[in-house]
């Protein structure tokens, strides 16, 4: 299963297919849980290898950019 995950917006699309939504109106622990995530579903062999990578990157990219704020 390969996922075109460019951004934030896919990884919160690709949640969506499992009824999973991660908001509590704290940019910073939204992506501390969205990691979480990724790593449980690629633990759990929902994401191959490469899509697990990719989504990490993109998770810390914007990890990055928000303590720049």
């Amino acid at each position: 299963m390969n996922n075109e995950f460019r951004s934030i917006a896919d990884i919160r699309k690709w949640f969506m297919q499992f009824r999973l939504v991660v908001y509590t109106k704290d940019r910073d622990m939204d992506l501390e849980l969205m990691e979480g995530e990724i790593k449980e579903a690629y633990e759990a062999g929902l994401l191959e290898q490469n899509d697990y990578q990719k989504a990490l990157l993109i998770i810390k990219q914007e990890k990055r950019m928000q303590n720049k704020e």
